[in-house]
């Protein structure tokens, strides 16, 4: 079941800013009554690690100060989010979803971290996530479970992210996504999620899975919501020389543009390889609604991704491998067997297979992208089928064919390190939700966040909830 419901828990972040620089509410009331709901609801729920109360009441408290005497930071000025367990910030331990991990306490903040801090946000504290961001949760962590329903699947690595974001237990969240991580969660408890173009938003203070295919981004209400997060966090860093620098756009006056003469693509055949009725019905609505909004709909033909998705898994698996040398198999114990076994297929791969898959990559981004010479946006699903149930994802580590079939539409655009957005946009006939995808050409969020916007202005799926 689902509803509309107007309780502040549910509003937009942009919404409950906007009263907070009214002064209509206060950051200290919507912060406290943020931590009620998540001492209310999150042991069942299971979606944050840590919950920093004494820190976020305190943050509340300077944010009202700062509003009563003129001063505001930003759109998320005294706004309740949450971070991944990734982040690094100062003074509280960083998990990465693994056991040994918990009792060390960062020294610094993570980039993005100080900025939404210096934005004003109020930081209510971590969330959960699977074993070092990969597919299966440690063995000794209890799992997030599905607000919507919890026999069906989170999504993973940012499970967390995503539960916290659709049960109203924080305004907005930061997720990472290196094979799906932001889109998969984002689809299954119908969210607005955006993984922008890889080197958009630093990564300093934010454990790796995989350092070149490793992607921050955000999970949100709305579209809207997700450029005001985006404007906070993205740019040039020192700490990341990796991390681009071209300017960052004001996100949330480019998306009143709306959605007409954007050209968007479909490849009709690839959008339909095993795709099942209930999302090919989302992407038909989607399209149909995109149509009446202005845009023109244009078929393309993608690059084959077989070879991209088997290539995506030992890239992954060697970088994993890189990024744990200083903890594995010193502390091998200490891993779960999903984790154990990905970094092992990293250590056997030799330096000319990496190579050759190096290669691979530049020839498929370089296809990519010249595709976004033709049209503004892909669409695409998520992933082929609706949410599935616990039951049958359960240790999806273990089912590679599984993994192929999710990873068909998400994990091709993080070895390109394309930007997506995913929108909600439809519902199966048991009430769980249904995403879509849209891809851009690198540093095309401004189209993503317009389009996005657009369908949100004329659709309501983003504004179903939950039923508590």
């Amino acid at each position: 079941m689902t509803t509309k419901g107007d309780d502040l828990h549910y509003r937009e972040l942009t919404e409950v800013a906007a009263l907070i620089r009214a002064r209509d509410i206060s950051s200290l009331d919507v912060t406290r009554a943020q931590l009620e709901r998540i001492a209310s609801l999150d042991s069942t729920l299971h979606s944050y690690t840590l919950v920093m109360t004494d820190a976020a009441l305190a943050q509340a408290e300077a944010a009202d100060v700062d509003i009563a005497e003129g001063r505001c930071h930003g759109p998320l000025h005294g706004v309740p989010i949450a971070v991944k367990d990734l982040c690094r910030i100062k003074g509280f331990a960083t998990g990465a979803g693994m056991a040994f991990h918990r009792d060390g306490v960062a020294t610094e903040d993570a980039t993005i971290v100080r900025r939404l801090k210096e934005a004003g946000a109020v930081l209510l504290g971590k969330l959960q996530l699977s074993e070092g961001a990969y597919s299966d949760h440690h063995p000794s962590a209890t799992p997030p479970r599905n607000p919507w329903n919890g026999d069906y699947w989170t999504g993973i690595s940012s499970s967390g992210s995503g539960v916290a974001t659709a049960a109203g237990l924080c305004y907005g969240a930061i997720a990472s996504d290196t094979g799906g991580s932001i889109r998969w969660p984002s689809a299954a408890n119908g969210l607005t999620g955006l993984k922008p173009t890889w080197g958009r938003v630093s990564r300093h203070g934010v454990c790796e899975l995989a350092a070149s295919l490793d992607h921050v981004g955000v999970m949100t209400r709305s579209a809207k919501d997700a450029g005001a997060m985006l404007g906070v966090i993205a740019g040039s860093d020192p700490g990341d020389p990796t991390a681009l620098r071209d300017p960052v756009p004001n996100y949330l006056m480019s998306i009143k543009g709306g959605a007409r003469g954007l050209r968007i693509g479909i490849d009709v055949a690839w959008n339909s390889d095993g795709v099942d009725p209930a999302t090919h019905a989302v992407l038909d609505g989607a399209l149909a609604t995109f149509r009446e909004l202005g845009a023109e709909i244009v078929e393309v033909t993608f690059p084959d991704v077989a070879q991209t998705v088997a290539d995506w898994t030992t890239n992954c698996a060697v970088e994993a491998a890189v990024a744990h040398k200083s903890t594995y198999p010193a502390q091998k114990e200490h891993y779960g067997s999903v984790l154990a076994s990905v970094i092992e297929a990293g250590h056997a791969v030799s330096g000319t297979q990496y190579q050759e898959i190096l290669l691979r990559r530049m020839v498929f981004r370089g296809h990519v992208e010249a595709l976004f010479g033709s049209i503004d946006l892909l669409l695409t699903p998520v992933q082929p089928f609706a949410t599935p149930t616990l039951e049958t994802i359960r240790t999806l580590g273990e089912q590679p064919e599984l993994i192929a079939m999710l990873q068909r539409y998400t994990c091709p655009f993080d070895m390109s390190g394309h930007p997506t957005i995913t929108l909600p946009g439809g519902f199966t006939s048991g009430c769980m939700p249904i995403g879509f995808q849209l891809a851009a050409a690198h540093l095309g969020e401004t189209s993503l966040l317009r389009a996005g916007a657009a369908f949100q202005s004329v659709s309501n799926w983003h504004r179903h909830h939950p039923v508590a």
